[in-house]
């Protein structure tokens, strides 16, 4: 029997060896991106923190006087936006009110570049009292809109970016303000030779935080995502220090204190100790 007979059956194998990985991988994927149950719980409002959507803009309140800095917080591609619930919590109930913003289609099909989007940042900056600082910040894909955003006029007063190789197409370079920058050393999907490659388009006095033993995924509550890389660190504690991270950065935009007392030793991109 010549190659040609044997051919129709090899499409057939090909053919279902394709279908079978595609449905396996797009199933892993709406499992891996769905919020899981404490960051469900998380959107429960209590005597803390009051809790409330409205056209694709979650707010988090804290129920009593607030602080004067707000955090605009942008969730990644594809992930529900939900599962970062439990840092606009966390970071709500220190004082410091929160908007998460949606990715229009979850940042898929150009929705992290959409006008949909934008419309959304108009309406979530002004939510934000006059007498506010205003903070920034993203993961993933949510850090390109976050390095999006600060680099328009006006600049906003803090910018933080989370397990995201960006900024890679803008220059923040000139940045007068105080940034935070959180690595995870496992990242897979944003890996430390990417995210040190673009280190000179962040200011000088970035603060850097390298996450020991981090992957990609725990920077969230959700499910482990495709491509990522096995974390070597409990994700509470991942996630412990990501939201000590952001909360420093809120408290010295707050207090404005000088880039110099921010920065301290930590300026540098060179890996660093997650608890300095």
């Amino acid at each position: 029997m010549g190659i040609r007979n044997y051919w129709p059956r090899i499409r057939r194998i090909w053919i279902t060896v394709g279908i079978s990985v595609t449905v396996v991988f797009v199933g892993w994927s709406l499992i891996a991106y769905r919020a899981d149950a404490e960051a469900e719980a998380a959107t429960i409002s209590d005597d803390v923190v009051a809790v409330s959507a409205t056209q694709g803009i979650w707010q988090f309140s804290p129920t009593r006087p607030s602080k004067s800095a707000t955090l605009i917080f942008f969730p990644g591609a594809l992930v529900d936006p939900i599962a970062y619930a439990p840092l606009a919590r966390s970071v709500a109930a220190a004082g410091y009110p929160v908007l998460l913003v949606e990715l229009p289609y979850r940042g898929a099909f150009g929705g992290a570049e959409s006008a949909e989007l934008w419309a959304r940042i108009s309406s979530a900056l002004a939510l934000i009292p006059s007498d506010h600082a205003v903070v920034v910040g993203g993961h993933s894909r949510g850090g390109v809109v976050a390095s999006t955003l600060a680099a328009q006029a006006p600049e906003p007063d803090g910018l933080i970016l989370i397990g995201t190789s960006h900024p890679r197409d803008v220059d923040l370079s000139k940045l007068e303000v105080p940034v935070t920058k959180i690595v995870g050393t496992r990242d897979g999907l944003a890996s430390p030779e990417e995210v040190e490659q673009n280190a000179f388009l962040l200011p000088d006095r970035t603060r850097w935080v390298w996450v020991e033993g981090g992957n990609h995924s725990q920077f969230g509550w959700y499910g482990f995502q495709p491509l990522d890389l096995w974390a070597k660190v409990a994700a509470a504690e991942q996630r412990r220090i990501m939201t000590e991270k952001v909360l420093q950065l809120l408290q010295t935009v707050e207090s404005n204190k000088t880039s110099s007392l921010y920065c301290l030793n930590n300026c540098k991109p060179k890996r660093l100790s997650s608890n300095s």
